[in-house]
């Protein structure tokens, strides 16, 4: 082996790196630092780009000495700097989200491990005396060694932090080549157990760093504002690479006007200010202060805020906030972790679009310039330390908490005490000085212990102006008795509501309460935002949340044949250990195209809610959801009325005055209808172009109800009227099986088996390609998986119907056909009974009524309803219920009652993992057709929810990935009484009972209208 092995060294973490320091570049003059664009400094010099690259199977199989001097290295590939090598045909994927991808047995790693070799050349000026040169990874998965110019320069882990060397001995004028050598594992692997895809390499950028031999080496802002926040006291702390040198300072106001101008004196700055602007998410008022030392002008970027606990409630400036946030990895289908600065920027400006403030680095440091745009963008951030050790609950016999808990293993053993402790400080130190973190993190899920308590210590005797917040303190194993009193909020994943308002209702609970992960975003979901954004705006000691999580990882394969776009999780890669498409999990999909859960958090968290109004006055009392804005500043307000989904009346409110966290009253003369559905929808849109979108671009909106005198749907009543005509006296033809009930427009065939029609030929024309069925099923969804094994147990997805009894009677012009009928699946008994009454109109609309009865012994239902099997050719849908986007029991808050026009395959959603999707609930009628036939399914008396698909369920349940799926011969159109909610359960609480289909006694009844054009 060509290195010593450090990477089994806990007590080895780095070699002739430098000490931390807060993340700067130096620029050659206040012009060009005041641009701040790091590519143009003269003391920069970035050295991403292509590599020589060589892979070996085990580092012991690394016996070349490529870093010396003169080594051939024709024999190496090319890779590109920042990549992951498993993106480049080396190594291969792997997604596991707790279990280690190697035996537990810390600090060895495998000798089976995988290693690249890299090396590049660089050039210098030929005069590089009296300047010194640092070498900066910003990232490197797990741990590096590296050589200049033959010389070995040094050896660092910690994957997600900055890595600094003096490689100034090493080098010389004119040519350099640089040597680095790769592990896939190390000792500190047992430290990076991240719910992620595994992956390895130079992931970050790679620059060298040009300075005077005597330089600022680190500084650290401070600040303390008075009392009325008008105020703040500025302290700078300086650190010198050798001795004290004298520093001047400018600070520009946030239009870049020059304000103030100062020196040093004894390692520090010092001043004072009035009438400032106060920096928050929403306005991200920035100060530039330039430091001014030995020939460098040093940027730093000054928010004024102050975040502090009183009383169980976190106070921002002096106001309580909400977090409305999401935990964000570094994921990118195509590169992987290593995402440059537009795929980040993309992200913060969809983040806004979508009314998200707040962001978790789960469960690492970001890039360093991340924070930079979070500071300017405008974003509250919890910085966490790269520490993950789940892993320790799989071993044998292991466990989250007790006498007998592993969880904690790691975090007691005084062997990594300084391996946490270098993670913390690292992340700690390089973003010290953003506005933005408002919160330090430990970690994520590695139990809790000793070290941890001497990491968190640290942390608040060397920055006292944040927050801290760990979630592993909950968990208390081994002998160890906790001690989290240096933990500033209590911190949660994925508690109940109920969990919640337990917590905030204790008055011995003294700390404010945030959900660091919550309403798991997995496939179609997450469910239930509302419910919990309803107890963070009760609860004064709530503090928020973060969306479990921001994206939907994968790795883009390329395109199917037929021209689908390919992504593989967990298992498609045949590694082992996988977790399958739980890493598919996230709120956009991996191209960040919106999942229609970001759409339902965005209307969630919508700045404007209407909290009261009186329709006969014309008066509706707004509530401002934000914390510092003024909703006038922001926004204005567009309506519209309609009725039957036609624009009745529309208008502007444009002179809005709503304080934040205050109300105001707004006057319109909404319409009074003498018949009709009638809506009056509110939408909030951008006063003025943003960063992130323009002008008119809508933030949120409410509707609600406008009663009328009758209560009819008229464009229903339309479509009735088009295709309404009496065909006279019925025929009827039974057997055994089948009872035909014709006319001269129409042919029905009831199957009386099944308790259901089998046929529908209206004027000559099959309306159904297959006998209609009771339905109970849907394709599970992410959420549904701990609910799967019951229903499935109960027979769920293979139950069919049995009529028992089928009697035919006339009343008047009807025929009426009564049966008997129970649901069942086979080896087990019924569950539901069905007294079934199907009625047919002489012009051939259908009414069903339906009587069940469902035994209490089986678990709630994912439905209940009825599935037709249409012909391909109905693909045009009308309907007037909620839309445009799917929705849910509790998912619904994104859509809103009218009249919409789309197509079968326009409503599908394309989850990676098929599952349930595309329903519309509160609907009163719904219309597929084709250019010369249709069938309206609809009642005015009872909503009901219809989806339609171009898949059947058993499609979507039984394949992997979507572009696996195959079109039905058929359109599947599924008509429902209820759907059960999606909620978060994969790893969250269970379904809320409210939202659950488990009614003991239901009533049902649906019309049925075939029609020719």
């Amino acid at each position: 082996m060509i290195v010593e092995k450090f990477f089994e060294y806990p007590e080895i973490l780095h070699v002739n790196t430098m000490p931390n320091r807060a993340y700067y570049i130096p620029y050659h003059s206040k012009e060009a630092a005041i641009e701040g664009e790091r590519e143009k400094s003269q003391s920069f010099s970035l050295l991403n780009g292509e590599w020589a690259f060589k892979y070996y199977e085990s580092v012991y199989e690394a016996s070349e000495r490529f870093f010396e001097e003169g080594f051939d290295l024709s024999s190496f590939g090319k890779i590109p700097v920042p990549s992951v090598w498993q993106n480049h045909g080396y190594d291969k994927h792997q997604y596991t989200n707790i279990r280690y991808p190697f035996p537990y047995d810390p600090p060895y790693v495998p000798y089976e491990n995988p290693c690249g070799a890299y090396a590049r050349s660089f050039y210098l000026p030929a005069e590089i005396e009296n300047k010194k040169f640092y070498l900066n990874f910003e990232g490197v998965d797990s741990c590096f060694y590296v050589w200049i110019n033959g010389n070995f320069a040094g050896y660092s882990q910690v994957s997600h932090s900055t890595s600094e060397f003096d490689i100034s001995a090493f080098v010389r004028g004119g040519e350099n080549k640089i040597c680095v050598l790769v592990l896939k594992w190390c000792d500190g692997s047992y430290f990076e157990d991240q719910d992620k895809f595994r992956t390895s390499g130079i992931f970050r950028d790679v620059y060298i760093l040009s300075r005077p031999q005597e330089h600022l080496r680190d500084f650290f802002v401070k600040q303390k504002l008075s009392d009325n926040y008008s105020k703040a006291k500025v302290d700078i702390d300086l650190e010198f690479l050798w001795e004290d040198i004298p520093v001047e300072f400018s600070l520009l106001d946030p239009w870049g006007k020059e304000m103030l101008l100062g020196g040093s004196s004894g390692g520090k700055i010092s001043f004072e200010l009035e009438n400032i602007k106060l920096w928050s998410a929403e306005q991200p008022f920035l100060y530039t202060l330039l430091l001014s030392c030995a020939g460098e002008t040093i940027p730093v970027k000054i928010g004024f805020r102050e975040v502090r606990v009183e009383n169980g409630v976190m106070l921002f400036n002096g106001q309580k906030i909400m977090l409305k946030g999401a935990n964000r990895h570094d994921s990118s289908p195509f590169t992987g972790p290593a995402v440059d600065m537009d795929h980040m920027r993309n992200d913060l400006e969809m983040m806004k679009r979508h009314n998200i403030n707040a962001i978790r680095t789960s469960h690492y440091p970001n890039a360093p310039r991340f924070l930079e745009m979070c500071d300017k963008y405008g974003f509250y951030v919890i910085g966490e330390s790269d520490i993950e050790c789940h892993g320790t609950v799989e071993i044998y016999g292991g466990g989250y908490d007790g006498p007998q808990g592993t969880f904690g293993l790691l975090a007691q053993d005084s062997r990594y005490a300084g391996t946490i402790l270098d993670r913390v400080q690292r992340c700690v130190i390089r973003d010290k000085n953003h506005p933005c973190v408002i919160m330090w993190s430990l970690g994520n899920e590695s139990g809790w212990g000793i070290n941890f308590e001497n990491a968190g210590r640290w942390v608040k005797e060397y920055d006292p102006s944040r927050l801290l917040h760990y979630e592993g303190e909950a968990h208390q194993t081994g002998s160890h008795i906790n001690d989290t009193s240096m933990l500033d909020v209590h911190s949660r994943m994925y508690d109940s509501v109920e969990q919640l308002e337990a917590y905030c209702n204790n008055p011995e609970n003294k700390k404010p309460y945030v959900l660091c992960e919550f309403v798991h975003a997995m496939g179609n979901g997450p469910g239930d935002i509302e419910d919990y954004m309803e107890r963070f705006r009760k609860y004064e000691n709530a503090a928020g949340g973060f969306v479990w999580e921001w994206c939907d990882h994968a790795v883009y394969m390329g395109k199917t044949a037929d021209g689908k776009d390919k992504y593989f999780y967990g298992g498609d890669f045949g590694e082992f250990p996988h977790d399958g498409n739980f890493c598919v999990d996230g709120l956009v999909y991996p191209d960040r195209r919106p999942h229609s859960g970001l759409i339902e958090y965005k209307n969630v968290l919508r700045p404007l809610r209407l909290a009261e109004f009186d329709l006969q006055k014309g008066e509706f009392v707004f509530e401002n959801m934000l914390d510092f804005t003024n909703a006038g500043d922001l926004l204005y307000i567009y309506y519209e009325a309609k009725c039957d989904g036609r624009l009745v009346c529309s208008g502007k409110i444009k002179d809005l005055d709503i304080a934040p966290h205050g109300k105001g009253i707004v006057k319109i003369s909404p319409p009074a209808p003498a018949g009709g559905e009638c809506f009056l929808k509110f939408d909030f849109l951008l006063k003025k172009d943003t960063f992130f979108a323009s002008k008119g671009y809508s933030l949120g909106f409410e509707q609600i109800k406008i009663p009328a005198e009758k209560n009819f749907n008229g464009r229903l009543r339309e479509l009735i009227a088009l295709s309404g005509e009496n065909f006279g006296k019925f025929s009827v033809k039974e057997d055994d099986k089948f009872l035909v009930i014709s006319s001269a427009g129409f042919k029905y065939t009831y199957n009386k088996w099944i308790g259901a029609f089998e046929g529908l030929s209206f004027k000559n024309t099959e309306m159904l390609k297959k006998a209609m069925e009771y339905n109970i099923w849907r394709a599970p969804t992410d959420n549904d998986f701990r609910m799967l094994h019951e229903w499935q147990n109960a027979g769920y997805d293979r139950a069919s119907s049995r009529a028992y009894e089928t009697v035919l009677s006339f009343d008047g012009e009807c025929a009426v056909i009564s049966s008997k009928v129970k649901m069942m699946a086979l080896f087990k008994q019924p569950f539901l009974e069905i007294d079934a009454v199907w009625t047919i109109f002489p012009d051939g609309t259908i009414k069903g009524a339906f009587n069940v009865e469902k035994d209490k012994k089986f678990p709630y239902l994912p439905r209940f309803g009825l599935r037709l099997f249409l012909p391909k050719a109905m693909e045009n849908v009308e309907y007037f219920g909620l839309g445009p986007g799917d929705n849910y029991p509790d998912k619904r808050r994104s859509s809103y009652v009218d009249m919409f026009l789309s197509t079968v395959k326009a409503m599908h959603e394309d989850y990676i993992r098929p599952q349930e999707n595309g329903s519309h609930g509160e609907c009163t009628y719904t219309m597929l057709s084709s250019a010369d036939f249709g069938l309206i399914a609809f009642n005015e008396s009872q909503k009901f929810s219809f989806s339609a698909s171009p898949y059947t369920q058993e499609e979507l349940s039984s394949k992997r990935h979507n572009f696996e799926l195959s079109e039905s011969p058929f359109n599947v159109l599924c008509l429902d009484y209820k759907i059960s909610g999606v909620g978060s359960c994969i790893c969250g609480p269970e379904l809320i009972e409210k939202y659950r289909l488990n009614d003991d006694r239901f009533y049902f009844e649906i019309f049925l209208k075939p029609f020719s054009c």
